[in-house]
């Protein structure tokens, strides 16, 4: 008897774990996200997302073999109790990254099918320094679950080489 996995969903989360010095500054990060969304304009390179990115790509490939290119960047900002519409990211890239640059109380839910049972879903909750990465054509909501203040959320995609 032989078996042959056709298909396998991943998700890889985790907290950024940088070395002492190098830590990712959230609210300049908060800063680049404000100043993009409002001018509308392409996201800025900056240290801090360099110092992520860098983090992301070097350790999925260290520790899974997975290599990723960055294609494009951008940042969310979510009012308290708002749920996003339902994202899907099947533009020609293969990974999503959603970074908790200051998030609090906030949660990701994804919608997948697991061969016997349709549309069942997982939630991960996305905190402070976390993150989540996972392929593209996953369907998934992000939920601001407080009522205090804002959450932002980093996100980053990528091609797989």
């Amino acid at each position: 008897m032989e078996k042959k996995i056709l298909t396998e969903i991943s998700l890889y989360f985790g907290k950024v774990n940088m070395p002492k010095g190098f830590e990712i500054e959230p609210d300049i990060l908060c800063d680049d996200i404000l100043k993009s969304n409002q001018s509308n304009s392409e996201f800025p390179f900056s240290r801090n997302w360099d110092k992520l990115n860098t983090y992301i790509t070097e350790h999925i490939n260290l520790e899974h073999g997975i290599k990723l290119v960055n294609r494009k960047t951008w940042g969310d900002t979510f009012k308290s109790n708002e749920t996003s519409q339902p994202l899907s990211k099947i533009d020609p890239v293969d990974f999503v990254l959603l970074y908790g640059v200051k998030t609090k109380n906030c949660s990701v839910r994804f919608h997948y099918n697991d061969n016997r049972r349709k549309i069942r879903s997982w939630n991960v909750e996305l905190k402070d320094n976390c993150f989540i990465l996972f392929p593209s054509n996953c369907l998934y909501y992000i939920k601001n679950n407080q009522k205090d203040s804002f959450n932002y959320i980093q996100t980053i995609l990528y091609d797989y080489i």
